[in-house]
């Protein structure tokens, strides 16, 4: 039987734009109120109001523990219980890893790591009482292979997928459940500047509906586009070596191997610098 999402309330962290802004869309549509997160409060403000009054802006840094429950607590205030939690927020450096800035691997392993389970312990801890609620960490098919010239943002997705399914295996029986949504590249600026391969990417719109798809049905994963789930399946056991023929035959070495590293300087350069201006 369906999920009812109508009138409930959900947090989205990095909701202010791309794939954040499009499950907020997508809430919304489904009757649901939703506390946008974000770094950029000014332009989550932006798109609360384009939402309208089921919308609420509020300042979220994911790296920082503190903030994270405040967004919570916020949330709460403003739109009543938490019944989703969203954990959106990311940052994807691509480059050989050898060369990569310290400090940028630092950086993706705080927001896409750090800031899950920081999201994830917050929405526990207000939903662990009324023994019901559903978190959605939005990973990426990063999580489930190996990506080059995507060291770090690989390892980043592989943990959030784990963790997922660690939360989701001690939550068992609490009324909490815990979702994965894994997408291709995605057509926003953290993708920009990509390869291509035999999977073409998807759109923002493709990986809100396809978190809907979860909270309604309380599936434990979902992938996009949907048929990935089938290859995911058919190569699970094969060997490694097998696995990454697949792989390569499919391309997924391809997107980061030909990025266009130019293409990609602007965000690259703007998404290190908007974590970092957070730093005391």
């Amino acid at each position: 039987m369906a999920v009812q999402l109508h009138g409930k309330v959900a947090a989205i962290t990095g909701g202010a734009q791309g794939i954040g802004k499009s499950i907020a869309r997508a809430l919304v549509a489904e009757g649901m109120s939703v506390a946008i997160g974000d770094l950029d409060l000014p332009l989550a403000r932006i798109t609360a109001a384009e939402l309208g009054d089921r919308a609420v802006a509020l300042d979220l840094d994911v790296t920082s523990p503190a903030s994270v429950r405040a967004f919570v607590t916020a949330a709460e205030e403003a739109l009543g219980p938490l019944d989703v939690m969203v954990n959106n927020a990311g940052i994807m450096l691509v480059g050989e890893f050898a060369k990569e800035d310290d400090r940028g691997t630092d950086l993706q392993l705080d927001v896409n790591v750090r800031g899950v389970l920081n999201g994830c312990k917050a929405a526990v801890q207000v939903m662990a009482d009324r023994g019901r609620g559903h978190i959605v960490n939005i990973a990426s098919t990063a999580g489930k292979v190996a990506v080059p010239r995507l060291v770090t943002y690989t390892t980043s997705k592989h943990a959030v997928v784990g963790a997922t399914d660690s939360l989701r295996a001690e939550l068992r029986g609490t009324g909490i459940d815990v979702s994965a949504i894994m997408p291709v590249p995605v057509n926003t600026r953290l993708g920009s500047g990509l390869g291509r391969s035999v999977v073409p990417p998807v759109e923002p719109d493709d990986v809100a509906r396809a978190v809907v798809r979860v909270l309604r049905r309380r599936r434990d994963e979902a992938f996009v586009p949907g048929y990935l789930a089938v290859v995911a399946d058919m190569t699970a056991w094969l060997p490694t070596a097998a696995r990454a023929a697949v792989a390569r035959l499919l391309g997924a070495y391809d997107i980061m191997v030909q990025a266009d590293d130019a293409a990609r300087e602007a965000y690259q350069r703007e998404a290190v610098a908007a974590q970092r201006s957070r730093l005391p």
